[in-house]
């Protein structure tokens, strides 16, 4: 199971066994790259008395690390593991909640026979577990608990309900996977399982509260709480860099890791002359803004050069298929995986703008008009590949979406108490600001760590850190647009730092290519998938494909959607081989 890990972790592995317990570790080392690997064993009269394996960062670790002390605890370390293992010895299901960072970690005590798992508030980190008849595994992916014999590939209704969505159009249920029986580890959450059984607790939740700042004293603070998130997340052992793409969410985090970073590195996607330009999804040419911000901060910079050709390579697409346990999403993931490849020939760790349209409220749905809907308000903005079309009719019909997104609608926005007296209008966006930090935004992150731990690469994330979160989260909706744009709040907080266009650049999606050797690329793989049977062909409807190659292209039409989820679908299936009970 651990080696199905390695690539997260391409610096040290190991293992440790005692009695029915066993804990695997693959490291990428960041800090403290002597002293900080795992598992980490705490003993008492000779006896076991803890063992903890962790993944991610605690940003805090050094004042979490005078307090242990002043508690008594001795360290041996300086890295943020023992941290871990020694506020779990002191805290016990506390700890988390102590902690400032993402993370996600297990820690079994041999004398209570207790397993505790636990995910950081955000979901940043992945872990997965599955129940069996005598015990539990556990793993940072599916296909690590997925290699145990005992757990299964069982693929049924609700887990392929689930797989299509969280694709198309990005919907994904907390705690679900794609497979029968097995689990995510929810955001927020822990998970215990003691000779008793299993229970779970979330320790953390997005929770409405009073705002008692103005809006000059809000501005300021999201400011400061920023730049404590930048300055904090760029401590390493290793060399850190920056994703730039000249947007706001990047040159603002660029622009805050500046002054501390001595020489910033900063590294961004170039698409040449067939990236995507002004378009109905609101797209901007990056370059021009990204050289700018370069120019501005005196970064070292590197573009990284993308083709037609090495996106829609069958061998790249089924590389990023191998890494991701959801489908994969066309060019947007081999781009992001060429591009985190070349961030990690010489930087382990960078960081990203990851998470602030969530916060702030910065794509184009959130309007009052999508708000007023009862629907996930990206859901008619993204779906644009039209599954039901696509499918075995017979498939469809029995899958029934549209009803299935209605529910996960409904059960999502109950999740949300808002405080008396909240004006409707403001309720509805705050409503849809959660359904895009809880259903929207995981498909995001799982995306960036499987592509980015897939080549080594830790990429963080200040926009969540969850103090950030909770303030803005519960900001008034008029402070994040109050001069008629979108993230006005924070466009104040940085006005400082940036050039002029820049901060009043308006939100362009991550590129895509419109090089039309992409797309023909793309028909020409799709008729061989036809023409040789593979394995989605059982679950689509080979006249509504075979429709697809015959869409017209235009200057302001560019249709692939369709194309690259039947193509990502057959992988996904040649991936994971499930065992199909539909």
């Amino acid at each position: 199971m651990t080696e199905t890990l390695a690539c997260r972790g391409p610096d040290a592995s190991a293992a440790w066994t005692e009695g029915p317990a066993g804990l695997g570790h693959t490291r990428l080392a960041t800090v403290d790259l002597v002293g900080g690997r795992q598992p980490l064993v705490l003993t008492r009269g000779g006896r076991t008395a803890l063992a903890v394996v962790f993944t991610g960062e605690v940003y805090n670790h050094a004042s979490l690390r005078a307090e242990l002390t002043a508690l008594g605890h001795r360290f041996r370390t300086r890295s943020d593991s023992e941290v871990v293992l020694r506020a779990v010895d002191a805290w016990g299901e506390q700890a988390p909640t102590r902690f400032e960072g993402m993370f996600a970690y297990a820690a079994w005590e041999p004398g209570p026979r207790r397993l505790t798992l636990v995910r950081d508030r955000l979901g940043i980190k992945p872990l997965c577990w599955a129940e069996l008849d005598d015990g539990l595994v556990f793993g940072s992916e599916p296909k690590a608990v997925l290699e145990h014999p005992a757990v299964t590939t069982r693929l049924d209704l609700d887990g392929l309900r689930e797989l299509l969505l969280s694709a198309h159009p990005m919907i994904k249920t907390p705690g679900r996977s794609a497979f029968a029986g097995l689990r995510e580890v929810a955001p927020g959450t822990l998970v215990v399982r003691t000779p008793e059984g299993t229970r779970t607790r979330r320790y953390w939740s997005l929770t409405p509260a009073e705002h008692p700042d103005d809006l000059p004293t809000t501005v300021a603070h999201v400011r400061h709480l920023l730049d404590e998130a930048v300055t904090g997340q760029l401590a390493a052992d290793v060399p850190v860099s920056v994703l730039l793409s000249g947007g706001l969410d990047s040159s603002a985090i660029a622009a805050l890791a500046r002054p501390a970073a001595g020489t910033l590195h900063t590294l961004s996607v170039d698409l040449g002359a067939h990236a995507s330009g002004q378009d109905a999804m609101g797209r901007d040419p990056d370059e021009p803004y990204a050289e700018l911000m370069v120019r501005h901060l005196g970064t070292e910079h590197r573009r990284v050069p993308l083709t037609a050709h090495s996106l829609a390579d069958p061998a790249r697409r089924a590389q990023v298929g191998r890494l991701r346990d959801a489908l994969s999403l066309g060019d947007f993931d081999t781009s992001l995986f060429q591009l985190f490849r070349a961030v990690r020939e010489h930087f382990p760790v960078t960081l990203a703008g990851d998470g602030a349209d969530e916060l702030f409220g910065g794509y184009r749905w959130f309007t009052p008009e999508a708000a007023a809907a009862e629907t996930f308000p990206w859901d008619t903005v993204l779906d644009r590949a039209d599954l039901t079309r696509l499918l075995d009719p017979g498939l469809a019909a029995a899958l029934d979406l549209p009803a299935h997104r209605a529910e996960l609608h409904r059960t999502a926005a109950a999740e949300l108490e808002h405080l008396p007296g909240t004006a409707p209008g403001e309720a509805a966006l705050r409503r849809d600001s959660y359904l895009n930090l809880t259903r929207f935004l995981p498909c995001l992150l799982d995306r960036a760590d499987r592509l980015s731990m897939g080549c080594g690469l830790e990429v963080r994330v200040p926009f969540l850190d969850h103090r950030l979160v909770e303030y803005v989260f519960n900001a008034p909706w008029e402070f994040k647009t109050f001069d008629g744009r979108e993230k006005s709040l924070l466009r104040a907080a940085v006005a400082d730092l940036l050039p002029a266009p820049v901060l009043a650049r308006r939100k362009s999606p991550y590129p895509m290519v419109r090089d039309p050797a992409y797309r023909a690329a793309l028909v020409s793989q799709v008729r061989r998938l036809l023409a040789d049977g593979g394995p989605a062909t059982d679950l689509l409807d080979p006249g509504a494909v075979r429709s697809l190659l015959l869409e017209p292209v235009g200057r302001d039409r560019f249709p692939r959607e369709g194309l690259e989820l039947v193509l990502d679908l057959d992988q996904w299936l040649r991936t994971h081989r499930p065992t199909l009970h539909l």
